[in-house]
Parts: C-alpha cells; sequence; structure tokens
C-alpha cells in the first residue's frame, strides 16, 4: 500500500514510518524539514504540491502536532491547537480534492479528551469527555477543548469516499530516546519514580508494537469509524505503574514527590504537571470488540519488554565497530 503520513517526524510518527516500512508499504513522510527521499515538505497549514502525494494514496495516517512535552503557556496551547486543526483541515482539503481519494483516513487524537476521573474507565460508549471537572486547573479544560477541535476538523471534512478513524491514542511506550517512557525510565533510574501527589492518578498507555498494530488493523476493518480508543486494557495508578517499571530495571524505590515538588520538576524538566497528574483510565472498547488483540494488554510484560530493548540498543552501540582511516 502506499500510505501518507504527515507529521512521520515525530516520536510516533517515526515509530510508525519505521514498521510500515519495515512491512513492505511505500511510506510517504510530509515533514517541515525533509532529509531523506521519501519525505515531502509541506507546512501542516496551507495546500501545496505535497498534496499530489495524497492523490491516489491508499491510507493517510495523520500525526502532525506540536509536542506536548512543554510549558503549558497560553502561548504554547494556542500553538498545539493551531498546529493539529490546522494540518488536520489541510489534509482534509486534500482528501476531498482529489481525484483518486485514499480509502482511509486515520487521524491521530488523543485520550485527554476524557474527563479527569478516578471511579470508572472511559471507553467510547460511556466515557466521560473532559472539560467540566472541579478541583482542577482551569486550562485543563482547553487541553480537552483542543482534543473535542482536532477531531471536530476531521468530522467536517468533505471527504464521502473516505473512512474517517480518530485515534484517541494513550502515552505510546517505546525504547526511542526522547519519548514518554525514556523519560519515565530516567526517573525511575534516578531513584525519582515514585508516587506523585499520592499516585492515585490512572496511566492510560500502549506499547508501540501494539499501536502500530492497531493502526494496520483499523486500516483493514473497513466497517470501522469514528473515535477509537488507542490504550491498552490495564490502565493502572501511577504509584503501581511507576513500581513495575522500577521492578523491570531492578531499582528498589522511589522518591515520592508532593503536587509542588512535581511542579518545580516539570518547570525544570520543561513540561507540565497535566501529563503528571491527571487522570487518565482510559480503555479500548470498540478495538477489543472489533477483536483485536493485545501482545501486551499488561503493564509488568510491557516494561520488561521495554527495559530489554534499552539495554539491547545500548549494547549495541558499546560494541558496534569504529571504522579508522579513510580511503
Amino acid at each position: 500500500m502506499k500510505i501518507v503520513l504527515p507529521g512521520g517526524t515525530g516520536q510516533v510518527g517515526t515509530i510508525v514510518d519505521r514498521a510500515l516500512s519495515a512491512a513492505g508499504h511505500e511510506v510517504v513522510v510530509l515533514t517541515r524539514r525533509p532529509r531523506r527521499p521519501q519525505d515531502i515538505a509541506w507546512d501542516g497549514v496551507t495546500p501545496g504540491p505535497w498534496a499530489q502525494a495524497v492523490d491516489g494514496a491508499d491510507v493517510v495516517v495523520n500525526l502532525a502536532g506540536r509536542s506536548v512535552s512543554c510549558r503549558y503557556t497560553p502561548e504554547n496551547l494556542r500553538a498545539m491547537m493551531a498546529s493539529r486543526v490546522d494540518s488536520t483541515r489541510v489534509v482534509g482539503e486534500a482528501i476531498a480534492a482529489a481525484r483518486r481519494p485514499p480509502k482511509v483516513w486515520l487521524q491521530m487524537s488523543t485520550a485527554t479528551i476524557y474527563a479527569h476521573r478516578f471511579d470508572a474507565a472511559n471507553d467510547e460508549a460511556t466515557g466521560v469527555i473532559g472539560g467540566a471537572e472541579s478541583g482542577v486547573p482551569d486550562y485543563w479544560a482547553y487541553s480537552v477543548e483542543i482534543a473535542k477541535n482536532w477531531e471536530r476538523a476531521q468530522a467536517e471534512a468533505p471527504t464521502p469516499d473516505t473512512r474517517k478513524v480518530a485515534l484517541r491514542a494513550a502515552m505510546v511506550m517505546s525504547p526511542d530516546r526522547g519519548g514518554v517512557f525514556d523519560v519515565l525510565l530516567r526517573l525511575a533510574r534516578l531513584g525519582l519514580g515514585g508516587a506523585v501527589a499520592g499516585g492515585g492518578q490512572y496511566v492510560s498507555w500502549i506499547h508501540d508494537e501494539d499501536f502500530v498494530r492497531a493502526v494496520e488493523f483499523l486500516i483493514a476493518r473497513e466497517e470501522v469509524e469514528g473515535a477509537v480508543n488507542l490504550a491498552a486494557p490495564g490502565p493502572l495508578p501511577q504509584r503501581e505503574f511507576m513500581r513495575v517499571l522500577r521492578g523491570a530495571w531492578g531499582v528498589p524505590a522511589g522518591l515520592p514527590a508532593t503536587r509542588w515538588m512535581a511542579e518545580v520538576g516539570a518547570f525544570v524538566l520543561r513540561s507540565d504537571t497535566e501529563l503528571l497528574l491527571k487522570s487518565r483510565r482510559v480503555v479500548p472498547g470498540r478495538l477489543r470488540d472489533a477483536g483485536f488483540e493485545f501482545t501486551r494488554p499488561g503493564w509488568e510484560g510491557a516494561a520488561g519488554d521495554l527495559v530489554r530493548r534499552v539495554r539491547d540498543a545500548r549494547t549495541a552501540s558499546v560494541h558496534r565497530p569504529v571504522r579508522v582511516g579513510g580511503g
């Protein structure tokens, strides 16, 4: 298949590009900084020659959007909104204008669309959309608005010949440097991976291989459209999540952190506490109903696999031969 991947150079995009290319598909990446023959320049805002890649493609998987790994200042929140809505809108315009539109358009969304809650899990049918919770920072509601507008931009695109799926993705865990797992593992290794603000808030996640398998599954399942949760079936309280991760690496304990300590740490890391404190208890209702089976449904097995891959990569790097001389 020919698969067009807007935003294919980010952490999740790199995972998808690598896996789909290895499976033998023709993957075209739309990026602001093209470096490879399969990369095509775009700005994520305006139509351009890049739209020719969409015409005749089998699939579009749009993963474009400003990274959420930043301080949630008003300026950054506006940039997150614009990058997601604008890129979705212009992808929809390209599909609408195509003589041979793709059969399916998978559009990245986020599990952050659901409410901060501890009492029950959020699936697509019974989950509570966030934005009206009490006792949480006001800007958390803006994060939900970003997600809602992101999905609305896809839903309103006039693409009658293209099936549309919104991927409400939890945190994608991979051993790649700079990703969320890399950050969490670093905290655990430093002895800082304890409970944050009591640790009762739920962490929803998905193993990188299951994320790719879910993308492939949704491409193939012609009857599935609309919002789909991409999350492993076993979300955990943060204190338990980090305990399992510490155990996988072999760290006996982790220093707990109060809410204000989390604020200081997030400031130093140029990130935001919403990523640590919001309870994202999300489960994959529609995926499982459609027959998808997870290879890593539990965090203990997933964390063990990810740690092994991190260690294998480091061992390979240490033993990689060094070329000396020239000619």
